[in-house]
């Protein structure tokens, strides 16, 4: 996986950034650089959450069709967009809800001390973007182990991340690591279970640090998800959806069952934002993300 990916397709193997580059031919019927399908009028959300979608799942919509799209379909916000795209969002009323742009990719991350001076130059510039454009979160990720007891990695991880920290506390930015699976998608991501997740936050002890609880990553790794956001909810500042097996559409094809978790997630009085993330696999994507949008709309 190329370094400065920040994900991957499981099917296709393919990186955000790589989705980002595919022109899918006849999707979503663009006849022309500006189509776009007709939205149908749909109810109001009921705003117990709030919804977002990443960036990267939509690879054939400009990020000003993927906002109108958003529009449409009643919520206003995408996740993983960086600093060049933001005019477009704000230009079109849509919130940034997971910035990206400082991290040097998955396999390098703050577990890596021989990272630590890179990274700490880069957030250290991207915490001041993110917040001078009025955004909150900023993902982060801890790396590959490299042959590191998770131990070892934790403790680099820890003196990485409060090099930056008291930055992010002081500009009201919070740095969020994504919880990966390294079974299928990302191997020897050290990030890979919420317990390691949980306790990094604990020594950090600040609330500008926190996970971003992957739904479809930690299906694979560990299950027991409903019971894990019930304990650990309070580290938890934003979550990212997917089918499992497959990262495809979250209906009733696959295992997990989302409105079920989306009323766990309500219930732990969650304020911050429920990303999709799967990849569409059906003929209408723009259909798939409104009935994932209508699933977890609890």
């Amino acid at each position: 996986m190329p370094d400065h990916s920040i994900g991957s397709i499981q099917v296709a193997r393919l990186t955000r950034r790589d989705a980002l580059r595919i022109a899918v031919a006849g999707s979503l019927g663009l006849a022309t650089a500006g189509a776009l399908p007709a939205m149908a009028a749909t109810a109001p959300l009921k705003g117990n959450l709030k919804h977002s979608v990443a960036r990267w799942t939509f690879p054939q919509l400009s990020v000003a069709q993927l906002c109108q799209t958003v529009k449409g379909i009643g919520f206003a916000a995408i996740d993983l967009v960086g600093p060049e795209d933001w005019p477009t969002l704000k230009s079109h009323g849509v919130y940034s809800s997971m910035c990206n742009g400082a991290e040097l990719g998955l396999t390098k991350g703050f577990a890596g001390r021989q990272f630590h001076d890179q990274l700490v130059e880069r957030y250290t510039r991207h915490i001041d973007l993110v917040a001078d454009a009025g955004y909150r979160n900023l993902i982060c990720f801890s790396g590959n182990r490299n042959g590191m007891d998770p131990q070892e990695g934790m403790a680099n991880a820890e003196a990485g991340l409060k090099r930056i920290l008291g930055h992010a506390e002081k500009r009201g930015v919070a740095l969020v690591m994504e919880l990966l699976n390294s079974r299928v998608d990302h191997p020897d991501y050290l990030c890979d279970h919420s317990a390691w997740g949980v306790e990094l936050c604990q020594r950090l002890g600040s609330d500008h640090f926190g996970l971003l609880y992957d739904i479809y990553h930690m299906q694979i790794m560990e299950g027991d998800i409903i019971a894990t956001i019930g304990r650990h909810h309070a580290h938890f500042k934003h979550y990212h959806t997917a089918g499992v097996p497959g990262r495809h559409e979250i209906g009733d094809q696959q295992e997990l069952q989302y409105p079920a978790i989306c009323r766990a997630i309500r219930d732990t009085g969650f304020d911050g934002y429920l990303a999709q993330e799967f990849m569409p696999a059906a003929p209408d994507p723009i259909g798939s993300l409104r009935e994932a949008i209508r699933l977890c709309d609890v």
